[in-house]
């Protein structure tokens, strides 16, 4: 794919992959409409940016934020070309320490939202024969921990989800995949880190994931990254 030109959508922009992969992509030509739930993140972003973009604040876990992110792409830029579903968030603990509000959030937010995004963006991209949906999923999807289960469940049912759609939309001209990345520098890493009262690990920087997507949307049309997995070296996992 020429990203010049392409209008790209992308959750949980404000911050971290987010605005590593906005920054990548705008410099790669892409109009972008970003999301997250802090307008004045989104603003501060923006006005880094080289190329145009459209904002929306607001909570991905209400279930009409993915149509409402589909019409602000149409209306500024007449269409939409991929979807980068990447807001998430982690509420990781044992059996009796874990919050279970906060945990029934992080699976409309993981899950649930992407689901519906996918959906949405994957039936307008059926209609044009074209498009992109990448999922941002975890090296959790592949590990279990003691404290980790249900955000790891969720990255791997995230993951089982994806392919499934990739399958269903095999020949139609959109591609489908996702991107699993280890410990990354980020508000959330530090945020576990500084819970955990651990020395962070060598982590990835959020420009290395950026890189990363953006390989996956240059692929050619024959070509679909299914899975990419992305581990810092010397993570031993």
């Amino acid at each position: 794919m020429d990203l010049s030109g392409k209008t790209v959508v992308l959750t949980g922009a404000s911050a971290g992959i987010g605005a590593a992969t906005a920054l990548e992509l705008s410099q790669a030509g892409c109009n972008l409409v970003l999301t997250s739930r802090r307008m004045e993140k989104l603003e501060a972003l923006a006005a880094t940016l080289p190329g145009p973009s459209a904002l929306l604040a607001a909570d991905i876990a209400e279930s009409d934020v993915p149509e409402q992110l589909l019409r602000l792409a149409k209306e500024r830029f007449g269409r939409v070309d991929v979807v980068i579903n990447n807001a998430g968030v982690m509420a990781v603990g044992t059996m009796d320490t874990i919050d279970l509000d906060a945990v029934s959030y992080m699976i409309r937010v993981n899950f649930e939202a992407v689901v519906r995004s996918s959906y949405v963006f994957a039936r307008e991209f059926r209609g044009q024969s074209s498009g992109a949906i990448i999922n941002v999923s975890s090296i959790s999807a592949y590990l279990i921990s003691r404290a980790g289960g249900v955000y790891g469940g969720l990255k791997h049912a995230l993951e089982a989800f994806t392919q499934s759609l990739r399958i269903e939309l095999a020949g139609t001209g959109v591609k489908v995949g996702t991107i699993a990345p280890g410990s990354t520098s980020s508000e959330m890493f530090d945020r576990m880190m500084a819970a955990a009262k651990v020395e962070a690990p060598v982590a990835l920087d959020p420009q290395d994931v950026a890189r990363a997507i953006r390989f996956m949307l240059e692929q050619p049309d024959r070509a679909n990254i299914a899975r990419l997995a992305l581990y810092p070296q010397g993570e031993g996992h």
